[in-house]
Order: structure tokens, then sequence, then C-alpha cells
């Protein structure tokens, strides 16, 4: 069975995302850390989505709605690093959800460019 990286790259990203989420609503952090598991954790299933896709343009879209999902938890990462709401370290949620970012721009691009 061939490697998806990007599959599996998504979905521990969603199991460190739904620890963190524990973590952030123990210490009654409740909005962002709510959100953050929303976008987090629907990369995977956009990834999934894609994989299934029935042509090209579905799974462009999908992966499209992927990446979005992935800035989207970016941004509540730093949003939870900067305002010190909890403290933790966010740095390894940064960098694993940087590497999703440009691993699905990537097959984004060359997908489109075919």
């Amino acid at each position: 069975m061939k490697e998806n990286i990007i599959k599996d790259k998504s979905f521990a990203f969603a199991l460190s995302i739904i620890k963190l989420y524990t973590h952030l609503k123990n210490n009654k952090e409740y909005i962002i850390s709510k959100q953050l598991l929303r976008s987090g954790t629907s990369i995977w299933a956009n990834v999934e989505e894609a994989i299934a896709g029935q042509s090209r343009k579905d799974f462009i879209m999908k992966l499209s709605i992927a990446s979005k999902e992935a800035r989207e938890s970016k941004y509540r990462l730093l949003l939870l690093q900067e305002s010190h709401i909890v403290s933790w370290d966010y740095k390894k949620y940064l960098w694993d959800i940087e590497g999703i970012i440009n691993i699905l721009t990537k097959i984004i691009k060359t997908t489109t460019w075919k």
C-alpha cells in the first residue's frame, strides 16, 4: 500500500489538536480552542474527501478547502501563542501546520498545472 504523506500528516495533526483542545478546555479557554478543534480536524476530513474525488476539479476543490482550514488553524494557533491566554508551547503545532500548508500548496499547484 502506497504511503500518503498529506493524509498521514493531517491525521496526526488532527489527533494532536484534539489533545491540545482538551488541555485548553481544562484551562478554561473555550472559544478559540473550539474553533481550532473544528479547523484542525477538518483538514484531514477534506483530504479524505479529495482522495475520493470524482474528478480533478473535485480533487483540487477539496484540497483547497483543506488548505484554507490549515491556514485558519495556523491563525488560531498564533492567536493562542501571542495572547498568552493559556501558557503552552505551540511551536510544534505551528511547525506541523506550516508543513501541511506547504504540502497542500504543492499538491494543488502541481495538479492544477498538469
